[in-house]
């Protein structure tokens, strides 16, 4: 068992997932793309549950990208009917454990349904402190640095800021993810190993961890194992091993 061997105190503070592989679950089942999908749902279940166990402060979790406005109608219709549902359906388990829910991405373009829902539980667990959930949704990092970008042009343009002024810390002002740290730890499931346009800008020293699992029968048993790999892990963030020690 992972769980007994983590070391409480040296915890990942933001843990990010890419959760994919729920349609390739559904194809090798000879079901519908939508099921996997569905079947997804407990996978998130039980890894916020595990995060929230452990003690982990942040928790992110890429739910919709925006390049998945592109899928078939019949798959997008069902995300979203699955996350209005979901978020029904889990708002009370967030405040009975003291999670605050948070959200990222271009919320703007999801339906006026999704949109009413994620707003009303992100108001209900606004005062929960155990654990910050990140949902990014119809998220693009690229898209997120260029509105970034804009925004911090339009201060400089109107001596808001001065261009001596931009660095790191301005730019991380300006992102979605302004109230969030960088991502410690990033895991991606189903044994693709790319980044797909998520974090780029807050995965800077992040830990990658990939497994082959599809997100469906990804479980709290797998997510400490993640969290036991990346402990063992030496992060210098560029410094030589003399000097981290």
């Amino acid at each position: 068992m992972f769980k007994e061997k983590i070391n409480l105190k040296a915890l990942p503070k933001h843990i990010a997932i890419i959760m994919d592989g729920n349609g390739r679950w559904a194809k090798q089942k000879g079901l519908l793309r939508a099921f996997g999908h569905e079947e997804g749902t407990k996978a998130v279940r039980d890894v916020v549950e595990a995060s929230a166990e452990l003690g982990v402060e942040n928790l992110t979790l890429y739910a919709f990208s925006t390049e998945n406005w592109n899928r078939p109608k019949l798959e997008v219709d069902t995300l979203m009917r699955l996350l209005v549902s979901s978020l029904k359906k889990e708002i009370k388990t967030l405040s009975e454990n003291n999670i605050k829910l948070n959200a990222i991405g271009n919320i703007h373009n999801l339906p006026k349904k999704a949109q009413k829902e994620l707003a009303e539980v992100i108001k209900k667990t606004e005062t929960n402190s155990r654990m910050t959930l990140t949902l990014a949704l119809s998220y693009g990092s690229r898209e997120e640095i260029v509105q970034a970008v804009k925004n911090i042009s339009e201060k400089v343009k109107n001596n808001e800021i001065s261009v001596d002024a931009v660095d790191e810390s301005i730019i991380n002002q300006h992102l979605y993810t302004q109230n969030l740290p960088d991502v410690d730890l990033l895991i991606r499931t189903s044994g693709e190993q790319r980044i797909s346009n998520f974090l780029l800008w807050q995965i800077a020293y992040s830990e990658l961890y990939f497994t082959n699992i599809l997100w469906p029968d990804f479980r709290k048993e797998n997510l400490f194992e993640a969290i036991y790999n990346y402990q063992t892990r030496e992060r210098r963030f560029g410094k030589t091993s003399e000097q981290i020690s």
